[in-house]
């Protein structure tokens, strides 16, 4: 583990199966506390965090539409190692501009953690399960994973929100499950379709990337992060575009649209954004805004992919954002 103090409060990275080595205290005040509870954070830099955060929610809710878009004519893993790699080819200028230097050495595993989740899984993983489900029914099924971001937050940095934060948190994620599992295939099936494992997987593998990249980001900065955990994946990311390139080139309009948006917007630029308000706002509590995505990527679904939204599915949004507001009171 290497610990940091930053203006006078420890930020951690842990990468899981290092040996944490106890370091003495200042001072011997109750030391259990500082481990089970989240550290306060100032009322402008929550805020601060908070807009980051939506900021960058608000360019993450159109990835699953344009994944849909884009999986319609383009091979999936094309689409998901793709993005990926014209944003690396992005950060590679952008560093190389601003004369950005090499993250130490103690900063590459988790740079990796970052990789694996944010760069190879999710997209991966995303674009198998959007062959067979369509965008509105995935937007609720992703929205799970904020519970997974602040579990690993948590456990990552040994800082715990209170209980009444977690409950809410589980009773929004248990709503959409439930909801997933009842509509499955459009009937009351009770049973989670291979689309939405593949999504359950993807947001469970991304959420450990967010809750690293945002403890992260406190020491190499916020845009840095994902830059340098996609220039650490170019020597994956080339030979499988290659080797997954589409046959013939006669694609329409929409699926390179489709694809450029997950490139730019889902894959570089929001976050930037993200991880600047997980790294201000707290791992654990900016992470709830992810559930907002339900009711933006709606409205993408609607307007780029002409898909109605049911009644009971904006029912179940506004549980799962009514879940977030408690949460944060409870927090």
């Amino acid at each position: 583990m290497q610990s940091v103090n930053t203006q006078g409060e420890s930020a951690s990275i842990l990468i899981p199966g290092t040996v944490v080595i106890p370091q003495p205290a200042a001072t011997p005040v109750a030391p259990v506390a500082a481990t089970t509870n989240a550290a306060p954070i100032p009322a402008k830099q929550l805020a601060q965090g908070m807009f980051w955060g939506a900021l960058g929610v608000l360019m993450f809710s159109g990835g699953i539409p344009a994944t849909r878009l884009a999986v319609a004519e383009l091979p999936v893993m094309f689409v998901g190692a793709g993005r990926a790699l014209v944003a690396a080819l992005l950060s590679v200028l952008l560093l190389v501009a601003l004369r950005q230097k090499i993250p130490a050495r103690q900063h590459w595993p988790a740079l990796a953690v970052v990789a694996f989740g944010a760069v190879f899984a999710y997209p991966i993983f995303s674009a198998i399960a959007m062959q067979t489900i369509d965008a509105s029914h995935g937007t609720l099924i992703s929205s799970i994973m904020p519970l997974f971001t602040a579990i690993f937050g948590a456990w990552l940095s040994r800082q715990w929100p209170r209980v009444g934060f977690w409950l809410c948190a589980l009773i929004g994620t248990a709503a959409v499950m439930l909801y997933a599992a009842s509509s499955a295939a459009g009937e009351l099936s009770w049973a989670l379709s291979t689309g939405d494992l593949w999504l359950v997987l993807a947001c469970f593998c991304c959420g450990l990337s967010y809750a690293q990249g945002g403890l992260l980001a406190r020491h190499i900065g916020s845009w840095q992060v994902i830059c340098w955990a996609l220039v650490l994946s170019l020597p994956l990311l080339l030979p499988l575009c290659w080797y997954f390139r589409p046959v013939n080139y006669d694609i329409s309009l929409n699926s390179w649209l489709g694809f450029g948006y997950l490139a730019i917007f889902s894959m570089f630029l929001g976050f930037f954004a993200w991880y600047k308000g997980l790294a201000l706002g707290g791992v654990a509590q900016v992470s709830q805004l992810q559930l907002l995505t339900t009711f933006l990527a709606f409205c993408w679904a609607a307007l780029w992919l002409g898909e109605s939204i049911s009644l009971s599915q904006w029912l179940m949004a506004g549980v799962v954002v009514l879940s977030i507001a408690i949460g944060r009171k409870l927090a």
